[in-house]
């Protein structure tokens, strides 16, 4: 018995002399070796009069390959995008409707009392408009996302994805559970972020909560559409417009989310070193998807907890654009004058002054960024929505935008800083005044940079 303990520790000592990764490749072997023998030994003590085929390893085969797995993976991306975004617009009007009806009803209401002009517009133009279109945009695509991301966790296909991006994650220094946090975040970046809760290590945890901002969430969504529609489909052919404006959306999401493993190996090799985690995945079986408990955790758990926490920033927004909006100075609203003196930077990013000032002002929920700028655009006092979006192109070229503006602001939405949910969402998950400020900062630089590049670029091929 001494003599098989010696061994044992002569192996342990070889072992531990191994590079880290040389270890991991060791207790990948180990692991993989004892399911093979249990496999083995299973089949030689169990006997089954009727064999049936193996469903689960037969999708498996196809799910998890090399050669497959990906592409499939990509395209039921696809599918539950296209779904969100299609089945969402109905919803997302019917909702508008109802809440701009409330808001005609406060305006009568404020009317019957005398209240004087500036409270109505900073409660109700601002505060309560703010609102309404957070609600009507973010509420239909989170109550239609949320369920089918919810139904592919249910039925067991989530950790084929992790199966399948493990080896990338791996390679970035990171945890393979990453992908999962960052499958989430493009439902809700706050969502995405309190799901890194599911990564054991701090190290890696934190990597997945920083870089999950770079998958575009639904409020990025509607700008993303719009603008691929407007502007690259017009590009080629009517017939293929439809095609370039998905093509240049998919292209976008793969750009985030290689953004994601370069940043995560980024910070890897520099503020967050370390050795990934070592991570043994049991594929679950493939089960069939209870609907009840898939609407109550979808709905209930995740919708309504990010919506809540929309509201809350978004309203208190509302207020400060509307007055920003409506306070002249020397002629020109206080908007007008700040987007002044960002232009030089923003002409430099392929922008303009309007539309930084849009996402500056629309911090607190990338859905109004874009109301906000058409209302610059256009000298409001409110926020407002053009009817079509041939009368949204006709605006945006009267005022200098080309298919390299539109591709800048793409860049620039998918890359910047997170939503003031998020940021929030980042404080309470990392209790760090210090790493929150920094996942403001990061990906703002990184987004300066990419359009700054990608502009000079352009300029110089042009």
């Amino acid at each position: 018995m001494s003599a098989i303990n010696n061994q044992l520790n002569n192996i342990i000592n070889e072992i531990n002399n191994y590079l880290p990764e040389e270890r991991n490749n060791i207790r990948d072997h180990i692991v993989t070796t004892i399911y093979k023998n249990a496999e083995n030994i299973a089949n030689k003590v169990v006997t089954q009069e009727n064999k049936n085929i193996n469903w689960d390893r037969k999708i498996d085969s196809i799910v998890t390959s090399r050669l497959l797995g990906l592409p499939i993976m990509l395209a039921l991306l696809g599918i539950v995008l296209w779904l969100t975004i299609t089945g969402a617009n109905y919803p997302s009007q019917l909702l508008a409707a109802g809440l701009f009806w409330i808001e005609e009803q406060l305006t009568h209401f404020f009317q019957w009392v005398g209240a004087p002009d500036w409270l109505h517009g900073l409660l109700v133009l601002g505060m309560y408009r703010t609102l309404a279109w957070v609600v009507s945009v973010m509420l239909p695509p989170m109550a239609i996302f949320f369920p089918l991301f919810t139904l592919f966790e249910d039925l067991g296909y989530l950790p084929r994805v992790a199966f399948n991006l493990d080896g990338f994650f791996k390679r970035a220094g990171t945890h393979g559970k990453q992908c999962l946090t960052m499958c989430m975040g493009f439902g809700c970046n706050a969502a995405g972020v309190t799901s890194c809760r599911i990564i054991e290590s701090p190290r890696e945890r934190l990597i997945a909560i920083l870089t999950n901002n770079f998958v575009p969430c639904n409020g990025r969504f509607p700008t993303l559409i719009a603008l691929a529609t407007i502007f690259m489909g017009s590009l080629v052919a009517k017939s293929y417009s439809s095609f370039a404006a998905t093509a240049t959306v998919v292209i976008v999401i793969l750009i985030g989310i290689a953004m994601t493993l370069f940043i995560s190996w980024l910070l890897s090799k520099t503020l967050l070193k370390g050795v990934p985690s070592f991570f043994t995945l049991e594929l679950p079986p493939y089960r069939k998807p209870q609907i009840g408990r898939i609407l109550i955790r979808s709905l209930i758990d995740r919708t309504i907890f990010v919506l809540c926490r929309a509201i809350v920033v978004a309203g208190p927004a509302g207020a400060v654009i509307w007055i920003l909006a409506n306070v002249h100075i020397e002629g020109f609203s206080i908007i007008a004058h700040m987007a002044n003196f960002f232009n030089p930077l923003g002409l430099r990013l392929g922008l303009d002054g309007f539309i930084l000032m849009a996402f500056i002002l629309g911090f607190p929920a990338n859905e109004i960024v874009l109301p906000i700028l058409i209302m610059s655009y256009v000298s409001a006092g409110t926020m407002l929505e053009l009817d079509n979006l041939e009368a949204l192109r006709s605006l945006l070229v009267s005022h200098g935008w080309t298919w390299t503006t539109a591709l800048s602001m793409m860049l620039f939405s998918l890359l910047h800083y997170p939503c003031g949910t998020t940021i929030l969402t980042i404080f309470k998950e990392t209790k760090s005044f210090k790493w929150t400020v920094f996942s403001v900062l990061m990906p703002l630089a990184v987004a300066i940079i990419v359009t700054f590049a990608v502009n000079q670029i352009l300029g110089f091929l042009g």
